[in-house]
This record gives C-alpha cells, sequence and structure tokens, in this order.
C-alpha cells in the first residue's frame, strides 16, 4: 500500500464520519419539527406562550386564518387560489470583521 493510497483513505473516511455526524444532528431536528404540537392561532395563545419556559415554543406549527395586511395576493394561475407575503426580519447578533475577506 502507498502513502498515496493511505491518504486517500483517511481523507475518505474522515469525510465520511464529518457527513454523517452532520447527518445526524439534522435527522435529529427534523425529528424534532414533525414531533411539533399543533396550536390554534386563537385567544390562548398569548397566555401559553407567555406560561411556557423562556416565554418561547421552540417547535410548534400554528394552524388558524390568516388575514392579509392590505390586499391578498391572487393566483394568475389557479382559479380561487389567494396567499399573503410572510414579513421576515433578520437580526444579527454581532458583527466580527474579517480582516481576510476585508468584510463584517
Amino acid at each position: 500500500i502507498t502513502p498515496g493510497e493511505l491518504l486517500c483513505l483517511g481523507s475518505s473516511l474522515a469525510f465520511s464520519g464529518l457527513f454523517y455526524y452532520l447527518y445526524r444532528r439534522k435527522s435529529r431536528v427534523v425529528a424534532c419539527i414533525q414531533e411539533a404540537p399543533k396550536l390554534q392561532v386563537d385567544d390562548n395563545l398569548p397566555a401559553l406562550v407567555s406560561a411556557a419556559e423562556g416565554r418561547c415554543l421552540p417547535y410548534v406549527a400554528l394552524e388558524g386564518i390568516v388575514l392579509p395586511a392590505q390586499a391578498a395576493l391572487t393566483s394568475h394561475y389557479h382559479e380561487g387560489l389567494q396567499g399573503v407575503i410572510q414579513k421576515l426580519q433578520l437580526k444579527e447578533h454581532r458583527l466580527i470583521w474579517n480582516s481576510l475577506a476585508r468584510s463584517w
């Protein structure tokens, strides 16, 4: 066995171990999401959230009626299909200067 073959075998095993570790970690998250409780959007929801630990529910599926802020979007392709746009907000917790890439 040549040193090049040993190097290829070792790197292959290392990458396989890394990808298996990442797969297992993400599969646990998917299992938590699939087992998430289904809650209705009603008057009891704020009380339920405030009673939870840290006032946060980690994974839940909310079911209920969504009302648009202005007008609902209608589909051009399917008759009678309407939707709304969810507003997303991204909050970056800290900025670190990367001198190599010269960016924050």
